[in-house]
């Protein structure tokens, strides 16, 4: 689900319909603010788009990228399941 490219995890994340895919981006921003640690987004409908980079480590993907990333991907394994 995650694919590592320039300096960034970035993680597709597909959803039913467009409330699904905001109460998603929800969950994850109020993880973000408890990890003091905030990704870049798109967001189209149904279809969210996540960018995770350790930006004060010169946009270099780290340990807390990964850590996000494993949460991230638990909270849509249990949206989608």
């Amino acid at each position: 689900m995650w694919a590592e490219k320039d300096g960034c995890l970035t993680g597709k994340f597909e959803f039913i319909d467009f409330a699904e895919a905001f109460s998603f981006i929800t969950q994850v921003a109020l993880l973000a603010e408890k990890m003091n640690h905030h990704p870049e987004w798109s967001n189209s409908y149904n279809k969210v788009e996540i960018r995770l980079t350790t930006h004060d480590q010169k946009h270099t993907v780290t340990t807390k990228d990964r850590q996000m990333a494993t949460i991230i991907e638990s909270l849509y394994h249990q949206r989608i399941s």
